[in-house]
């Protein structure tokens, strides 16, 4: 194993605005984050979230917390700024972690969120949820 240096994760899901939907799909984007990279919990430094403003049944920090995950990771949570014809309902992720330097980072787009990154998917979006499509 090489050299650990620090990465920074990205992701994002589009969810409906209720408890259960965030807390879920917070916890699925979390956990993939970290399956995808191969990653545990105690390689990460911290997760920051950003939510739209239209989120606003749960704190997805809290989400995460309350279904056991990230307990001694620093979390933090701010609304993302408003920008005309921005997608809705909302929430990113930025992860800092350690990981072998010579690995490359896995990125996690769920539920409609691949419209923010058509650089990595080249357009598409998920077509498991088009209900969720903005």
């Amino acid at each position: 194993m090489g050299e650990k240096r620090l990465f920074a994760l990205r992701g994002a899901t589009q969810c409906f605005n209720s408890r259960e939907d965030i807390q879920k799909k917070v916890v699925e984007l979390y956990d993939e984050l970290l399956s995808e990279n191969n990653l545990a919990e105690e390689e990460i430094v911290s997760v920051f979230f950003s939510v739209t403003q239209d989120l606003d049944a749960v704190n997805p920090a809290t989400a995460l917390r309350k279904e056991g995950r990230a307990e001694k990771t620093a979390l933090f949570v701010n609304q993302e700024a408003y920008f005309t014809g921005s997608p809705e309902r909302i929430i990113r992720v930025l992860t800092h972690c350690y990981m072998d330097s010579s690995r490359t980072p896995a990125h996690v787009y769920h539920n409609g969120a691949k419209v923010l990154r058509s650089d990595f998917y080249g357009g598409q979006h998920d077509n498991r949820h088009d209900d969720l499509l903005c």
